[in-house]
This record gives C-alpha cells, sequence and structure tokens, in this order.
C-alpha cells in the first residue's frame, strides 16, 4: 500500500519529470529542484540524514565524468579529433549514408569497452566536426551515436554499469554473457541502425564532393597532436586493463585529465570553464531523487508486484522482468533498477526456474531502456550537451520520438530472441 511518504516522493519524481519534459526549465536545473524537494522532505520527516543525502550521490561517476572531460577537451583542441573526422569525409566521399552508418556501428563498437560516458564524448566530438565541415544537419548523428552507444556493450559483463551490478548479483561471468547475448546485440546494432537510418533519412542531406584538403594542413604544432594521440592511445589502453590492478576507472579517468593538461600545451583555466557543468549538476541532483525513491521502497514494491504477477512461470517471468525493467529504466537510472531487480530475482533460484533465462531477461531490459528520453541516461544528457555546444537546442520531445521507437523495436526483437534462446 501508498502511504503519504510514498506518494510525496512520487509526487516529486513526476515533477522533475514534468519540469524537464515540458522545457519550463533545463534538465539541470529541473533535477536540482527535485533533489532539494527530497533533501527537505527526507531530512524535515527523518527519513534519511545529511549523511545519508551525500552518500545517494555516486562521487566516483562524477569524478569519471570530470576526469573523461577534462582529457576530451583537451585532446579535442589538439586538433586530433578534426584530423580524423577529415580522414573520415575522405573515406565517406561525401555520402552522408556512409558517414551515418559509419557512426552508429562505430558508437556501439567503442562502447564495448569504454564506458558510455566515455564514448559519448569521443563520438561526438568526431560526428560535430564532420557535420560542420560538410554543413550537415548534426541531430541525426549526435542522437543515432547516443542510442547506439546505449545499445552497445550489452552483451558484456563491462559493458554498463548495471551488467557489472547483475552479474555480480547472478554469478554469470564474461564468457556466459557473451554467450546468452552476443547473438542479440549484433542483431540489435543492425535493427537498430536501419530504423534510425529510415527516420532520418529526409534530414542526412544529399551526397556532396568533399573539398579538397589536407587534413594536416591547418594544423601548426604536429607534437601537439602526436601527445594527444598517445594519451588517448594510453586512455583506451588503461581502462582496458585498469581491474588487473584493482583501481577504479575512475582514477584512471583522472590520472589521464592530470598527465593530458601536463603534456599538452594547453590554457587549463579555460579548459575548466569548458567542463559541461549542466550536465555534471543534472546527474548529481537525479542521484538524490533516486536516492529518496529507493529510500522509501517505492522501487522494490513496484519490481516486487511486478514479478509476483508470474506465478512461477519462467516464461512470463522473463517477459515481466524484460519489460518492467525496460519501462522502470526509461525514468529511473538502470543502475537503480539493477539494483532493485536483483535481489528479488535471486529469490527465485530454487523455484524451478531457468535462472538464465531471468538474468539475461534484466540485463536487455536494464540496457535498452536507458535512451528512451533524455533523462533516461547520462549518455542521453551528455548528447543533448553536446547539442548545445553546436547552438542546437534539441528537446525533450524530439529526442524522445527516436528513442521511443528504437527502444519498442529492441524490446520486441528480444522478446522474440528470448524465445528462441530459452523456449517457452
Amino acid at each position: 500500500m501508498l502511504n503519504s511518504t510514498s506518494l510525496i516522493y512520487i509526487g516529486i519524481y513526476l515533477l522533475t519529470l514534468l519540469l524537464a519534459s515540458t522545457e519550463m526549465t533545463s534538465l539541470s536545473v529541473a533535477a536540482l529542484v527535485g533533489a532539494l524537494l527530497s533533501t527537505i522532505f527526507g531530512l524535515t520527516c527523518g527519513i534519511f540524514t545529511p549523511q545519508e543525502v551525500a552518500s545517494f550521490i555516486d562521487f566516483k561517476v562524477i569524478l569519471l565524468l570530470v576526469g573523461v572531460m577534462i582529457t576530451f577537451e583537451v585532446v579535442e583542441r589538439s586538433g586530433l579529433f578534426r584530423i580524423l573526422a577529415l580522414y573520415a569525409i575522405k573515406y565517406s566521399r561525401g555520402d552522408p549514408r556512409i558517414l551515418f552508418f559509419s557512426i552508429c556501428f562505430v558508437s556501439a563498437v567503442v562502447s564495448l569497452f569504454l564506458s558510455d560516458v566515455t564514448a559519448i564524448l569521443l563520438i561526438a566530438a568526431a560526428a560535430g566536426t564532420i557535420a560542420r565541415i560538410m554543413n550537415y544537419d548534426p541531430v541525426p548523428y549526435f542522437v543515432s551515436a547516443a542510442i547506439m552507444i546505449n545499445l552497445g556493450g550489452t552483451s558484456t559483463l563491462i559493458g554498463s554499469t548495471s551488467n557489472m551490478i547483475i552479474g555480480m548479483a547472478s554469478g554469470l561471468n564474461f564468457i556466459d554473457f557473451l554467450n546468452f547475448l552476443m547473438l542479440c546485440e549484433i542483431a540489435l546494432w543492425i535493427l537498430t541502425s536501419l530504423s534510425l537510418y529510415l527516420l532520418y533519412k529526409p534530414r542526412l542531406g544529399e551526397k556532396r564532393t568533399p573539398p579538397t584538403y589536407d587534413p594536416w594542413g591547418e594544423i601548426e604544432d604536429r607534437k601537439t597532436v602526436y601527445k594527444a594521440g598517445f594519451i588517448i592511445v594510453l586512455f583506451l589502453v588503461l581502462f582496458l586493463l585498469y581491474e588487473q590492478w584493482n583501481v577504479g576507472p575512475e582514477i584512471i579517468a583522472f590520472a589521464c585529465a592530470i598527465l593530458a593538461l601536463l603534456i599538452v600545451d594547453v590554457d587549463a583555466g579555460s579548459v575548466f570553464r569548458q567542463i559541461d557543468w549542466e550536465t555534471i549538476f543534472f546527474i548529481g541532483g537525479f542521484f538524490i531523487i533516486v536516492g529518496g525513491l529507493e529510500k522509501v521502497g517505492i522501487l522494490k514494491a513496484v519490481s516486487e508486484a511486478v514479478l509476483n504477477l508470474s506465478h512461477g512461470n519462467q516464461f512470463v517471468a522473463a517477459l515481466l522482468t524484460l519489460w518492467s525493467s525496460a519501462f522502470l529504466s526509461i525514468f529511473v537510472s538502470n543502475i537503480a533498477v539493477a539494483l532493485t531487480y536483483t535481489p528479488i530475482i535471486g529469490m527465485m533460484k530454487g523455484l524451478g526456474l531457468n535462472m538464465n533465462y531471468l538474468w539475461s531477461a534484466l540485463v536487455l531490459g536494464t540496457n535498452l531502456g536507458g535512451a528512451a528520453t533524455p533523462v533516461s541516461g547520462a549518455v542521453c544528457a551528455l548528447a543533448i550537451g553536446a547539442l548545445k555546444e553546436e547552438n542546437i537546442n534539441l528537446s525533450f520531445v524530439e529526442f524522445s520520438k527516436a528513442g521511443v521507437l528504437t527502444t519498442i523495436i529492441q524490446l520486441l526483437f528480444a522478446t522474440f530472441y528470448l524465445i528462441l534462446r530459452f523456449g517457452m
């Protein structure tokens, strides 16, 4: 039963979504308003302490985000991304279709190895350069990159934070993830990129003859580019190996940021001013809102009610898990959804159900629901932030048209795949 406290927190959450979706204010301010209301009510009613409010914010995520932003801001100023973008234009011969599908698949591949935040910053920098040079509408490339990055990494243990949570709770290892989900992910890559192409085909523009240019022609200091290239390679290698050294990715990101500022000749002050602080405050505020929802037990109550409807039927339980976790991940951090669902599914062990079926459904649900709207995940917010740097304000509704469409298509295919892979 919902009590008055639960209703108030549901109201705060819905108010935050209303402010964001109607564009009455920016996403960051909407999240901060919700966080403030959640904190004031929680403290005055004794629901949690000031220390607990601070614990709601995952400062490791914030540190990772800042480290990555600094690193890629420095690298972008070196001109490296521009050079890579110019070579990409040469390869495509001015064909926007080749550029579009290249960005889609590169986005998905990159996100297999890097965090979504890292991947979107990397792809957005390249896509923005391409769009400016060829005078293409950047919206199709940025939105599609965000959706594909969210999809990429679904089939790997380290592909997303929610996957790591589920992997630890379920005991599934790296090979298990690939065995159960790799074929599904590859099919989803193809299906999603085709869907996005059909949606954005009218906005991709016509084939144009690329200008004659030397990608290195405008670079005055090649040593700076080489240093930036070294930073990128080092960054990627360290992110692939950091688990072996028992350090977190946030440490790697921040260390690379400091190294980039040390060896690449840039003005540190101007780099700090260019950091997307709006996105950082948005994520921090939303952490507090989600923490309040978890604290009063709303997420747990909803997920338990949904799973109880299965009545011991593993097919029904798997579909309920897939669709309900995806639906919640549209509105709530998929990390929170994963943390809520894993103990509930764990309780079903020993009931004669195929647990791999349920865990696979949860992995797909928490990942596929993460790019339906701008508030579904950090990667969506970052894509909108990158578009703002291109002087384009993408509305909540416009992003959601592509996000909701592809999410529904992905979930329908995932349902079909689970039936083929595990049976009825």
